[in-house]
């Protein structure tokens, strides 16, 4: 085999000046003046003089009082307009958010001023990819990413009492809420107990995550836990955790936030800069570190005009998402404004910020004004935190105010929509940015039949296209066929913070319940009913199931997940929960299920029906992905769509219909019932969200909400500040990263005569790399499980599981659908153990090729690690062994989460990939990084975080950084 010096004839790297210096930290920095002769006299004119080091701080000239309008202050702010420079006038919103917070963190160390002109100047500087630091306000986690985290926080404690230093050095020095809503599946749907049951088998399955959360809770400071049943993390940001305007020591400044998770953008739509991150990222912020950052471009997104009747949120979210992915916005804010943002209300703001990570921005922000205050009172927020908001983001320049006159913000590029063009539509049927409209879905699909396997194909023969599998589903004579709904998920992740469409698809199921789309006999039920006990609903349902050709088909899996509690209130104070009940859409859980994977089983037969024939299976959902394998392994076709057709394709049971000129189905008196039939109009929504969504309802559910879970409330947790780790523990295990640990550095890693362990081609996501579902039966965890004496009915999850590090390796790569290059086209994490020959698991070709003492490296297309913002997607890969990717393009927070674990991201030069050389994966593979740090020159072609390398990753070196000194 030939050796491939990739960093010399194949790659360029490029390095990141930012974390090249972050070893630098350890001892005094000295401060790099601009060069350019516009940026000196630009420093002169806005920069305070210069002191050295001291308790000063650097901006103190520029500390105001917030005035009250009835007289005293609010408290000090760091006003902008003090420092009478022009640009910062024309500076897009969100880069005035990251302007402030370098000012108020500006120590001349972490934050030196030069940072602070680098953002003021930020028209030419964003083009030089020119780094910043930036230190968020807050930290958000949810479970599945939040476990690994705070597992890592307490093995650091640990490694501290072990260098004999106090352990309590590790602790989160800004606010950080953990949301556990991950933990859930649908395994109960359709019945008016699925939220009991669910949670029931949730803790049964989690009580030993939940109890580590809850020791975490107590043991660190600046740690609140939300029990399971709170809604999701972005749902009790948005609602409750929000600040919009920080007060902390008679400081006001704007609250910011980085989340666990690549969704904690939805907050963008109440105008707070957060964006996702991987939680060993998470882990650098909480710790009072700064994170590194190239500064990032704006795109402008002007809104002109309003929605059409009928034309939801969902819709316009899928278009931009669509239209933005197209422009290109990796690394990229992007800011909207014109008359058509005023027109859009908070929560089709947040739900448009929402699916940033999908079309491929770091965040979608939407600057506050007056229906960002209207939102915060509808949600409980006081009169007075109301008005202290507005006055501190008048004073600042940071509020939108419709009539005034602005100076012109500049963007780096622009878009524009007419909304009033936006129409109804859905997503995929693998990508959430490939966006059909409704009228041609039909033909699309049947497009999607016959092309290639691919994004928007998946050959099936001519022949076999309309083949029909007759099966007995209890009794009952169904088919299924290609196209065949078999689930419908009104989920949590993108929609339910958005109480229109949530009313929307209440309506639908009323309005087919009224036309005779039902699942009960309309000649027993009065003509206008009023809500019914849940446990009537539920056994007319059962009786009369059989007497009904027209209803939710009985095949297809309904199930309702808000992530709100607040939903739940105002589905049932409308009385349109009676009627989701009624077509099976229960609530199943108040939290993250389908959309994550966790949507439970299928009917069996349903399962058997789909793998015997190849049947195309189709899941359709009101979430934000809808990746190959993501949703569950049978739906080989997932589409995103809003909640109200979610419920219509639900009564259709396929998506192989037209609805503009096929009924979904046969209503009353024979009548054809037409989706145009069931659709409520805009008036409709807008009445009962104002009769029925009410500020009382987030004041009751957030008062409530920490002690309302009575299971959670029995959990007893010991009071220690180091965690008392189980040997026998399969759900939490002390990681391995620290073994072997000393105090100083190992340098750069080194890779020669690797083998490639994998070749993949482009969109290899996390959910590729660490699948959070169901752990199969014959899979190498589940071996490991049986091992360790779990039944299988207690397997659980691979993202439920994550806390312990022998699951998190034998889950990577270890999604059904993967497909890896070397196996010649087969689909499965397989893959050839190249010195013997054999195809092996992948856990188990990593860990032979470790026992023979062989490096290994993986090869990959564009966009590798796009998707959700999981470190076990790093964590994993490193487990195994892996050195280096070698790829086209990284998704941005995978590729700083595989720098965290010390895994070399290496890009290919533009216009190359493995296939345009000759790389077959066949090859031996050495890489040639220098043996000095500071021989690697940071601006050059890929971003490697070399400090860290140097460390052998970030959580070594918080360690090393930590015992050199008090954090700074």
């Amino acid at each position: 085999m030939n050796d491939c010096k990739l960093s010399q004839t194949l790659i360029r790297i490029r390095t990141a000046q930012i974390l090249a210096n972050a070893e630098k930290d350890l001892s005094p920095l000295t401060e790099a003046m601009p060069e350019d002769a516009d940026l000196q006299r630009a420093t002169q004119h806005t920069m305070p003089s210069r002191k050295t080091r001291s308790a000063k701080h650097a901006f103190e000239n520029i500390l105001a009082s917030l005035p009250k309008p009835g007289g005293g202050e609010y408290g000090k702010f760091y006003t902008l307009p003090a420092l009478n420079d022009p640009r910062i006038d024309r500076l897009p919103f969100c880069i005035r958010i990251l302007l402030e917070s370098a000012i108020r963190n500006c120590d001349n160390l972490q934050v030196t001023m030069n940072d602070v002109e680098k953002i003021i100047n930020w028209e030419k500087t964003s083009p030089t990819q020119t780094e910043i630091p930036f230190k968020p306000a807050r930290c958000l986690l949810m479970d599945n990413t939040g476990i690994p985290a705070i597992v890592d926080l307490a093995a650091m404690r640990d490694m501290m009492a072990k260098l004999g230093t106090d352990p309590y050095k590790i602790n989160p020095l800004i606010p950080v809420a953990t949301v556990i809503d991950h933990s859930v599946r649908v395994d109960v749907a359709g019945s008016h107990d699925a939220l009991d049951k669910n949670m029931e088998l949730e803790f049964d399955r989690n009580k030993e995550r939940f109890s580590f959360l809850k020791w975490a809770s107590s043991a660190f400071q600046n740690m609140q836990v939300f029990p399971p049943g709170s809604g999701t993390a972005h749902q009790v940001n948005l609602e409750h955790l929000a600040r919009v305007v920080f007060k902390k020591d008679d400081i006001i400044y704007p609250d910011s936030v980085v989340g666990a998770d690549s969704h904690t953008t939805m907050i963008n739509g109440l105008g707070i800069a957060g964006w996702g991150v991987g939680g060993i990222e998470a882990v650098v912020a909480m710790l009072g570190q700064p994170m590194g950052m190239v500064l990032p471009g704006v795109i402008g997104f002007k809104l002109t005009g309003k929605l059409q009747d009928g034309v939801t949120a969902t819709d316009l979210v899928l278009t931009i998402t669509q239209m933005i992915r197209k422009h290109g916005a990796v690394g990229k804010f992007v800011e909207f404004y014109g008359v058509g943002v005023r027109e859009l209300s908070l929560p089709a703001r947040a739900t448009i910020a929402n699916m940033a990570p999908e079309y491929g921005a770091t965040m979608g922000f939407f600057p506050v004004d007056h229906v960002t205050l209207e939102y915060l009172r509808l949600t409980g927020r006081s009169n007075e935190t109301v008005s202290m908001i507005e006055a501190y983001m008048r004073a600042n320049k940071m509020f939108v105010e419709c009539h005034e006159t602005h100076t012109e913000r500049v963007f780096s590029s622009y878009l524009e929509l007419d909304l009033t063009k936006v129409e109804p539509c859905v997503s995929g049927p693998k990508r959430p940015y490939d966006c059909v409209p409704l009228k041609e879905m039909k033909s699309d699909w049947r497009a999607c039949l016959d092309n290639e396997v691919g994004f928007k194909g998946f050959a099936v023969p001519k022949k076999h296209q309309d083949k029909a599998v007759k099966i007995d589903f209890h009794g009952q004579p169904v088919e299924i066929k290609h196209g065949t709904v078999v689930l419908a998920a009104v989920a949590s992740s993108t929609n339910t913070s958005n109480h229109d469409v949530m009313i929307g698809a209440g309506l639908v199921a009323k309005k087919a319940w009224e036309l005779g789309l039902e699942t009960v006999l309309w000649s027993e039920l009065p003509s206008t009913p009023t809500p019914l006990p849940c446990s009537l609903l539920d056994r007319m349902l059962t009786f009369f199931r059989a007497e009904s050709d027209e209803e939710v088909k009985p095949w297809v899996k309904t199930s309702l997940t808000p992530g709100s509690v607040v939903a739940g209130e105002y589905l049932k104070h409308s009385g349109l929960q009676d009627y989701l009940n009624l077509q099976g859409f229960h609530i199943a859980a108040y939290g993250c299920a389908t959309c994550v994977g966790n949507s439970g089983d299928l009917d069996k037969s349903i399962s058997a029906a789909i793998l015997e024939n190849d049947v195309v299976a189709v899941a359709v959902l009101s979430a934000n992905r809808n990746f190959e394998g993501r949703v569950h392994p049978l739906t080989r076709a997932n589409y995103l769509a809003s909640p109200p057709l979610v419920v219509a394709y639900a009564l259709a049971g396929t998506v192989d219909i037209d609805f503009q000129k096929e009924p979904i189905g046969i209503g009353k008196g024979g009548q054809e019932v037409y989706l145009s039939d069931i659709w409520p109009t805009n008036e409709d929504i807008e009445q009962l969200v104002k009769s029925s969504v009410q500020p009382h309802m987030f004041k009751k559910t957030y008062e409530s909400i920490m002690q309302c879970n009575k299971r959670w409330n029995a959990l007893t947790v010991p009071e220690e500040a180091l965690y008392p780790w189980d040997p026998s523990s399969t759900y939490i295990r002390s990681p391995p990263y620290f073994e072997g640990m000393s105090m100083s550095p190992p340098g750069p890693p080194k890779v020669k005569d690797a083998y490639c362990l994998l070749k993949f081609g482009d969109l290899i996501t996390t959910d590729h790399i660490s699948y959070s579902g169901s752990i199969p039966e014959d899979s190498p965890a589940a071996k490991y499980l049986r091992s360790c004496g779990v039944d299988q009915k207690k397997f659980s999850s691979y993202g439920g599981r994550r806390g312990n590090n022998e699951v998190v390796v034998r889950g990577a790569f270890a999604n059904l659908r993967i497909v890896n290059k070397l196996m010649d086209g087969k689909v499965g994490p397989k893959t050839v153990h190249f010195p013997s020959g054999e195809t092996l698991d992948i856990f188990d070709a990593a860990m032979r090729y470790k026992s023979e003492g062989h490096d290994t490296i993986i090869i990959a297309g564009a966009e590798y690690g796009s998707g959700s913002s999981r470190d076990s997607a790093a964590k994993g890969p490193m487990l195994l062994g892996v050195k280096a990717v070698i790829a086209v393009s990284f998704e941005r927070i995978h590729r700083s989460n595989l720098v965290g674990m010390g895994i070399i991201p290496l890009c290919f030069k533009p216009g190359e990939d493995a296939e345009s050389l000759g790389l077959t994966g066949h090859e031996r593979y050495t890489i040639h990084l220098p043996t000095s740090i500071d021989d690697i020159q940071p601006g050059q072609d890929v971003t490697l975080e070399l400090a860290y390398f140097n460390h052998g990753g970030i959580l070594p070196y918080i360690i090393r950084n930590q015992l050199a000194g008090p954090p700074r």
